[in-house]
């Protein structure tokens, strides 16, 4: 029903459109994610960008348009940043590069949507943990939302975001993470593909399979602070970070999003008043499932 989905603003991100022969090919060996699997349209999948040593640079996600273009979405901000490390690769390679930021809006929502007005690029996207449909639209055109959708947005927006173990920029990811730490494994790298920027290392982590910390969803009791807190293990001893704390209680449980430390097989949170209290802690859900109808080849 229309009445359980919801629709997400997510503004007008930085776009950067890959045109050419070359340009999948290309386009795979910059990026974790397997660039085929957007080649048919349909569907955006998320990728990271990493340098020679595995360690996130950009976390974006992958589309093909209508017109036959591959687009490389990610924050409008760094999008200068972006297309410099993606095209310093770019020499003898049949490939075209044009920023389309400004050019297109998006609006998300949260489930399976009717069919979209025209003008309106659609495609299946799980950014926020759940499967979804993104709304691409043209600068100028403004499209008539179907009715009973709400819009999701601040604190309740977020709650969702880390209910869903969804990372993001500035909490839970930054440049330097190794994208396993983050889950990003299981949604964003491809280790069939071939070779990319950084795959030797990220390739190398899945063979030892232990990294130094992952991120995990965490619970606690509704009543305890959400601020000045720590992980901890059973001795007292630092087991890990907070990263972001829902501002909304989900009945008497808090949800919250941190890395946890190797080895640690019980973990509490500490809280400015020196109390601790045990932590219910599973793996993150890292943002991403596979678009209806896509070969999922890495556990997604």
């Amino acid at each position: 029903m229309l009445s359980e989905i919801h629709r997400i603003e997510c503004g007008s991100p930085g776009v950067l459109a890959f045109r050419g022969p070359d340009a999948v090919r290309f386009l795979n060996g910059q990026l974790t994610q397997d660039v085929r699997l957007v080649e048919k349209g349909g569907v955006s999948l998320p990728s990271c960008v990493t340098d020679a040593k595995g360690r996130l640079q950009f976390r974006v996600w992958l589309t093909m348009s209508d017109d036959g273009a591959l687009w490389v979405e990610g924050p409008a901000g760094p999008v200068a940043e972006i297309e410099g490390r993606l095209t310093r690769y770019l020499i003898a390679d049949d490939v075209e590069v044009i920023d389309l930021t400004g050019k297109w809006s998006l609006a998300h929502f949260t489930g399976a949507m009717p069919d979209a007005p025209k003008g309106v690029m659609t495609r299946d996207c799980s950014r926020y943990g759940v499967a979804g449909t993104d709304w691409w639209i043209p600068a100028g055109l403004v499209p008539a939302f179907p009715a009973g959708v709400a819009v999701l947005e601040g604190d309740a927006l977020e709650a969702m975001r880390i209910s869903n173990g969804v990372p993001v920029w500035g909490r839970e990811l930054a440049e330097g993470t190794l994208p396993p730490e983050a889950g990003l494994d299981a949604s964003d790298v491809s280790y069939h593909k071939g070779c990319y920027i950084g795959q030797e290392v990220i390739s190398r982590i899945k063979s030892a399979g232990k990294v130094n910390k992952r991120l995990a969803r965490l619970s606690w009791g509704a009543a305890l602070p959400t601020e000045s807190l720590e992980l901890v293990d059973a001795t007292g001893k630092p087991a890990g970070q907070v990263t972001s704390v829902s501002p909304l209680a989900n009945g008497a449980v808090r949800h919250a999003l941190g890395y946890v430390k190797r080895g640690v097989e019980q973990v509490f949170v500490s809280g400015a008043d020196g109390c601790r209290h045990e932590v219910e802690c599973s793996g993150a859900a890292s943002g991403a499932v596979p678009g209806r109808g896509v070969r999922a080849e890495n556990g997604l």
